[in-house]
């Protein structure tokens, strides 16, 4: 909200019941005016009375014959005399019919007091006290003054035409202000005879206003302002009835005024609270700088009015001022900020350097008197306030206004310096963040300009992606990039950007010349900012017509402590100096471009080495994959003789295990029938010098020709690889050729990492087998002990129940119970005896299944019958939630009755007495469940026992686990039963799945598939 100004009302000014009365008498200015037409109306109006008697007196002299002598003068002015004498009571009349002065006692009576307390304005307050005195009080003119917070001055109120009814201000200082607030009556009255001596300050002011007298509005506080009645009726101010009611209305204004005043001024200060909260938003959610600038600028021109508004930054290193906001009116001036230059020696810098505020009231004359331009800005009142961050300035901030005003108070100077330490935060801030993320950008252009230079390995393009890099990065104008030629000494450019970059690539310069080469020799990175840089320039330069450097930094590339070239960049593009993050971000640049160009030569010196390396690794990790395809030893065997004489070349070979007897042949090629007597015997040791590389360990060439070991006839050349194994030969891989040295070192260290690769394989196959066989035989020996059990556990039992049936005799009553407990635990043992029976045989994989379309309903009918007793001994109640539409299932009848009981059984034994088991089952839909496309009925089995712990849950399925719980260690176990459950529900082509809660109960879920 824009605070009130008293000079100037666009509103319509109040009008008072008195007003249109006042209006037909007019002002005093206007009555003078009058009088003098009516003066002048009845001089005319004289003459012409007295032209006409004239006349007439003429015509009765001529028809009377003239006999009383009228041509006599005395007896003609005394005509005239008698004829005005006459006229003067109808002048009088006429002149002063509307000029009649208003009795103030009767002016009173007929007074309707105005109510100040329903105004809501200082100029409604003041045009109706301007009525109000006016309606009984014959003053000419009548002005009013009242303070102003902001500028603390007293300035005229507006008059019925809304303007300031006069240029005049007085200062809450002044002698007049002080008069008016020491004297204890409202009314002050001035006789310019007798005028104050301690007013003769004010004396020429007052009398431009032709004050008679003056009325104070004081509040209980201070002077809110007085009123000043100009030359007119004095006899008005002897009527004690007027002063009273002068003093009365004066002081029914005054409180009128400080309660508006008062709610002006909190308006104001709830705005300011309301801009400082905004500014504080937003630069809390605002990161980038120009809405920032933005911010600032749109909330200070919402409580201070604006013409011009800048921001300026001191930019490091030296500390320069930079304009980069600028608006004028309400236009953002982009050429402004772009070409506005020296505003260095503008008056406010030096003085907001030290954190002052700067003020203004003749800023165009400030401007001149600095030297400066003045249409740079066309300002009368200026104000400047520092950007403080902490102990720091960073910038300004200018508010300028083209009209002279009442200047710019405290509140407003407060209030701009408050929004300008906001901003001083958030432009730190944002300038660090800018900074961040600029270094955060060019690590991670220099992270994938330097993963990108070690993926090229052509040299000219290599060079080219350097420097585009480098300036890239640096945001420079130029570039190039020099590399060192060993032979001559010289650098030689091999890329460049910038003016004339096609002329100089290729041109070669010393190694000594200019930066570049300075850099070169002393092997230090080069940085310069300064004028003097042309004498660095080098004559070959001559070519960048109307380009300038400013600054250049040169980095050498460095790899093993040898310069291989030089970086150099020519120029920030926002025209700012290097610095020396710049000048460590290019050092390790070069340091990584340095390494990619030793890499591009190294490539080129060793293409060929490197595409065989390739090659030797593929075909060997296909050699893995095929020798671990399978764990079949003697497989495994033929796989590496096969890529054995592949990649030799070799014309026959074998391979073989190393056995105390001798070697044993896995496989062979190439051979007639010269192995034919070892296919049943091993191969002796003593030929072709397998037992020297069974001892050695390591691979042996041989020449047939020397040694006339050779097995395959025509043989010119040998090799023997042994098949490792922590040290010791596990085998040998023997390959022979027609031809003369044809085994290289390379072909002899391939077939070496074959035999490497080959002995892991065949350990594998070794272990499986050895395990395969472990598995066999725990199978058989559990299947062998489950059945021997089988006989003595039956015949147990069948005694046992004799004994209880007294067949053989009377049985006591302990001895029936130690019975009972015999009987118990031989179910028991049976139990956990078919348990290990079934478990070997789904490890062995040899259980045999059943499938045929069962009704669920019956296996559960099954189920309730063989578990009844045991349910029935714990007084637990059995419930069967099974529909009679439920699908038939495709199972095995005797195993999904074993999962059933197992399960049933499962809950009854962790269930405690009186507890609840419930057996249901549904069909699923078919969207709802399905595997391999077969519909699924689901079936659980749920309890309210003991739970199962978080702890456990994970364990739950595993063979032989207990929980360490105590209340599941009460009941006795093997731990077998939910382990074989699983494996014969997923044999039946079903998933089992379970939920618990500790201590209120566990269901078990499992499904299986419809009958088709």
């Amino acid at each position: 909200m824009e605070e009130p100004d008293l000079r100037k009302d666009t509103s319509k000014p109040y009008q008072s019941a008195n007003f249109e009365q006042r209006r037909g008498q007019g002002s005093p200015e206007r009555l003078r005016k009058n009088k003098s037409r009516k003066w002048l109306l009845f001089f005319v109006l004289g003459a012409l009375v007295v032209i006409s008697s004239a006349f007439l007196v003429a015509g009765f002299t001529v028809l009377l014959g003239n006999p009383f002598r009228f041509y006599e003068p005395l007896f003609t002015s005394l005509i005239i005399l008698i004829a005005l004498l006459a006229l003067f009571p109808i002048g009088r009349r006429l002149i002063l019919r509307n000029d009649q002065r208003i009795d103030p006692k009767s002016q009173l009576a007929k007074l309707h007091p105005f109510d100040f307390s329903a105004a809501g304005r200082i100029n409604e307050i003041t045009t109706a006290l301007r009525d109000q005195i006016s309606a009984f009080m014959q003053a000419d003119r009548v002005y009013i003054f009242i303070l102003d917070p902001e500028s603390n001055y007293y300035l005229a109120a507006v008059d019925e035409s809304g303007l300031a009814s006069s240029d005049l201000r007085f200062s809450s200082n002044s002698s007049l202000a002080d008069e008016l607030s020491a004297q204890n009556q409202s009314l002050l009255r001035l006789d310019q005879d007798k005028f104050p001596k301690n007013l003769s300050g004010e004396k020429t002011r007052l009398e431009l206003l032709d004050a008679q007298a003056l009325i104070s509005l004081k509040s209980r506080e201070r002077l809110l302002g007085w009123v000043v009645l100009s030359s007119g009726d004095k006899k008005a101010f002897d009527h004690p009835q007027v002063i009273q009611q002068l003093e009365k209305t004066a002081g029914l204004a005054a409180i009128a005024l400080e309660r508006v005043q008062l709610t002006e001024d909190l308006q104001r200060r709830v705005q300011e609270m309301d801009v400082l909260t905004r500014v504080a938003q937003g630069v809390n959610v605002t990161l980038a700088l120009d809405d920032i600038y933005e911010l600032v600028y749109a909330q200070t021109a919402r409580i201070i009015p604006v013409d011009v508004f800048r921001i300026v930054l001191f930019e490091p290193p030296l500390n320069e001022p930079k304009m980069v906001f600028s608006v004028q009116g309400e236009e953002r001036c982009l050429a402004v900020e772009k070409s506005f230059a020296a505003i260095q020696y503008f008056p406010e810098y030096e003085t907001v350097r030290s954190g002052c505020v700067y003020i203004s009231e003749d800023y165009s004359s400030e401007l001149r008197l600095c030297g400066a331009e003045e249409s740079l800005v066309d300002c009368r009142e200026w104000l400047a306030v520092p950007l403080r961050a902490g102990a720091e300035t960073i910038g300004v901030v200018n508010i300028g206004r083209r009209e002279a005003s009442t200047g710019f108070n405290a509140a407003q100077q407060q209030t701009a310096q408050s929004i300008a330490d906001l901003a001083a935060g958030a432009i730190v801030k944002a300038r660090l963040l800018a900074e961040s993320e600029k270094r955060t950008h060019q690590l991670k252009t220099l992270y994938d300009t330097t993963r990108q230079l070690s993926s090229t390995l052509d040299q000219e393009r290599l060079f080219k992606k350097i420097l585009q890099s480098a300036v890239e990065i640096l945001d420079c104008e130029a570039g190039s990039l020099l590399m060192a030629d060993k032979q001559s000494n010289e650098l030689i450019f091999r890329a460049a950007l910038g003016p004339a970059a096609g002329a100089l690539v290729n041109q070669r310069m010393p190694a000594g010349s200019g930066p570049a080469g300075k850099s070169f020799t002393t092997r230090e990175t080069i940085l310069i900012n300064d004028a003097g840089l042309s004498d660095f320039w080098p004559k070959h330069r001559e070519s960048f017509k109307g380009f300038k450097p400013r600054s250049l930094l040169a980095a050498p590339m460095l790899v093993k402590n040898r310069v291989v070239g030089v970086i150099e960049l020519i120029n920030h593009r926002d025209g700012t100096d290097f610095t020396q993050d710049d000048l460590e971000l290019l050092t390790t640049f070069a340091s990584q471009a340095a390494v990619a160009v030793e890499n591009a030569t190294l490539y080129t010196m060793t293409d060929q080495a490197l595409a065989s390396r390739v090659e030797e690794l593929s075909v060997m990790q296909r050699i893995d994959r095929e020798l671990n395809a399978s764990l079949d030893v003697k497989r495994a065997m033929k796989i590496t003789l096969d890529w054995a004489m592949r990649q030799s070349g070799a014309a026959a070979g074998l391979v073989g295990m190393v056995k105390p007897e001798g070697i044993h042949l896995m496989a062979s090629q190439g051979y007639a029938d010269e192995l034919s007597e070892y296919a049943e015997h091993p191969l002796p040791t003593s030929m072709v010098h397998l037992g020297q590389v069974i001892a050695e360990n390591k691979p042996v060439q041989i020449c047939p020709d020397q040694s006339g070991t050779a097995l395959l006839d025509g043989a010119r050349s040998q090799i023997v690889i042994p098949i490792q194994q922590e040290n010791i030969a596990i085998g040998v891989i023997l390959l022979e050729s027609l031809q003369p040295g044809i085994f290289s070192q390379e072909k002899v260290e391939f077939l070496t990492r074959l035999g490497d690769h080959a002995s892991i394989a065949i350990a594998n196959a070794q272990l499986y087998n050895a395990i395969q066989s472990a598995n066999v035989a725990k199978s058989e020996f559990v299947s062998f002990v489950a059945h021997e059990l089988k006989n003595p556990m039956t015949s147990i039992k069948g005694y046992a129940e004799l004994l209880a049936a007294r067949a053989v005799g009377p049985v006591n009553e302990n001895q029936a119970s130690f019975l009972q407990v015999i009987l118990a635990n031989i179910d028991r043992m049976n139990k956990l005896v078919s348990d290990l029976n079934d478990l070997t045989k789904i490890e062995a994989g040899c259980i045999r299944l059943e499938f045929s379309s069962v009704a669920l309903k019956e296996i559960v009918s099954e189920v309730e019958r063989s578990t009844q007793r045991q349910i029935a001994e714990k007084g637990q109640r059995f419930i069967a939630q099974i529909p009679d539409h439920l699908p038939s299932v495709w199972a095995d009848h005797d195993r999904l009755m074993q999962i059933l009981v197992n399960l049933v059984s499962n809950a009854h034994k962790y269930t405690d007495q009186g507890g609840e088991i419930t057996l249901g089952a549904q069909a699923l839909d078919d969207g709802l469940a399905e595997i391999d496309g077969d519909r699924m009925v689901h079936v659980w089995v749920r309890d309210n026992g003991i739970g199962i712990s978080e702890e456990d849950q994970a364990r739950i399925f595993q063979k032989f686990f207990r929980s360490e719980d105590l209340k599941t260690r009460e009941t006795p176990g093997a731990g077998l039963g939910l382990n074989i459950t699983r494996s014969l529900v997923e044999m039946q082509g079903g998933k089992i799945w379970f939920e618990s809660q500790y201590r209120q109960g566990t269901t078990f879920n499992f499904t299986i598939p419809v009958s088709k």
